[in-house]
């Protein structure tokens, strides 16, 4: 779960630069907060178990992201198509394209709009 300060912004980080989809919305007007999981669909139409959660607390338009929390890794086929991608649509990647360091798996860093770290690994090679 990630804690967002603008939430229709953040929506179209994920959906439009990272290319996931919104695959449930809720609204607790009680408590003022509204959640929304992205992630990508699974092709059988099953449950959304690899998504991740925004919260927006209607009266928190700020946070810290505090120094425990590390980074989300996302898996992709092709790192350089993804990051060009990304950088076409003028999303900040942080670390370009590479090898993790002491080894061969190729992985870059961005950042998204709240200033949360991303990391993309290459699935394939």
């Amino acid at each position: 779960m990630l804690r967002v300060s603008d939430l229709e912004q953040s929506i179209d980080f994920y959906t439009q630069v990272l290319g996931m989809s919104v695959l449930e919305r809720t609204e607790n007007t009680q408590y003022r907060y509204t959640l929304v999981f992205v992630g990508y669909p699974q092709a059988d139409g099953s449950p959304h178990n690899n998504a991740i959660e925004l919260t927006y607390n209607w009266d928190t338009h700020q946070y810290d992201l505090g120094n425990g929390f590390g980074h989300i890794a996302l898996g992709v086929d092709d790192i350089n198509a993804t990051c060009g991608r990304i950088k076409a649509l003028e999303g900040n990647i942080t670390r370009e394209p590479g090898p993790v360091k002491g080894g061969t798996t190729q992985i870059a860093f961005i950042t998204d709009l709240d200033g949360y770290q991303i990391e993309l690994i290459e699935t394939q090679h």
